[in-house]
């Protein structure tokens, strides 16, 4: 098979040649068709996460061996199962949104599909091959989902960006439909989070951001206010603009100087749910945390009943859809370039020359 693999750490992707995998047990191969570029494959090219004072924490060091194929938004084409998925509802030519954050299988959490909390994660397009490929293997049946009628370009974005906001808006509700949620970050997180929470029947949507121009897109999906960041008195006039006080905010940046605006903006009985990889480290003043009663929680991508959940509610056009631009899979390593310079709005995906 073709892929468009990381083979050094902060390096070009370069177009190579690997075998392409022949399934077994319960694998299925599908044939890629389209596959979002995501900003978390910036850090896996980046192969660092910034800890703060804790310092790096390194890919190689967790087991993610090179070449790569990265690439964890992916729609394709099934090729051929192996003999323990006979029966399982496959056929050729199925299209299929790949759920990629994948575990070892076989422990509680994986067999109640919370595979996303397994220990022993096994995500595809960081410790597997992903979708910037002509070709994937799924570990099981279960980890496809049938899009329906959704357009499979903004299908792919379901697997990242859709269920990780899907995962975290449900992580503070329920919410009265008025009350204010924060979204912080207007990238393709962002417009997704606004997206759901529209589909949701939620009307009082905050978008902050550094720029103007993500904060237009941001309007032009119906978030209700904006506010655009910088300088000291960002967290005073975010306060205000919400009315007082904060009851939620969802970080989907969060780095250092994201996460103590937000902190520093909840109320009391704040939830803040962390979601971003931007790195750096939030120091909490633990009289507060008690005094407040807050709730400062992580929030890691989604499982496979929520992607399965979230795509019901957008067959149909039940969602409405993020900006999403197509190029060609050889374009993976510019798309990954413009991205990381902040000069993408919505989605990249990439498409198969057939697709």
């Amino acid at each position: 098979m073709k892929a468009w693999a990381m083979v050094e750490v902060g390096k070009p992707l370069q177009e190579i040649e690997l075998p392409t995998p022949e399934p077994t047990g319960c694998q299925v191969l599908l044939e890629v068709t389209h596959a979002g570029v995501c900003h978390s494959d910036i850090h896996v090219w980046e192969g660092e996460w910034d800890l703060g004072s804790r310092g790096k924490m390194r890919l190689l060091d967790r087991g993610v061996t090179l070449p790569l194929a990265m690439g964890h938004e992916t729609v394709g084409r099934v090729v051929k199962w192996g003999p323990e998925a006979e029966g399982q509802g496959l056929a050729v030519g199925q299209t299929r949104i790949v759920f990629p954050w994948v575990g070892c299988g076989t422990c509680a959490k994986c067999r109640a599909e919370e595979d996303n909390m397994c220990v022993q994660g096994r995500a595809l397009g960081i410790f597997q091959n992903g979708g910037y490929a002509t070709h994937i293997l799924v570990p099981e049946p279960r980890h496809l989902v049938d899009p329906g009628d959704i357009d499979p370009a903004l299908a792919a974005t379901y697997a990242c960006s859709g269920i990780t906001v899907y995962s975290a808006i449900n992580k503070v509700m329920p919410m009265a439909p008025d009350e204010a949620i924060v979204l912080v970050g207007a990238g393709g997180l962002g417009l997704q989070a606004i997206a759901v929470l529209k589909a949701m029947g939620h009307r009082r949507i905050v978008s902050v951001d550094l720029s103007a121009e993500k904060l237009a897109a941001a309007r032009e999906a119906g978030a209700s206010d904006t506010l655009e960041a910088g300088g000291e008195d960002t967290v005073q006039r975010l306060v205000a603009l919400c009315g007082g006080p904060v009851e939620a905010i969802i970080d989907l940046v969060n780095g250092s100087q994201t996460a103590r605006m937000c902190f520093d903006a909840l109320t009391k009985g704040g939830r803040l749910i962390q979601v971003g990889l931007f790195g750096g480290e939030l120091t909490v003043p633990l009289p507060l945390m008690a005094m407040r009663a807050l709730t400062v929680r992580g929030s890691y991508v989604g499982n496979p009943k929520e992607l399965r959940a979230l795509v019901k509610i957008a067959q149909g056009g039940g969602l409405p859809g993020i900006p999403v631009t197509r190029e060609p899979m050889a374009n993976a390593d510019s798309a990954l370039q413009r991205l990381r310079a902040g000069q993408v709005t919505g989605r990249i995906v990439l498409t198969a020359e057939a697709a």
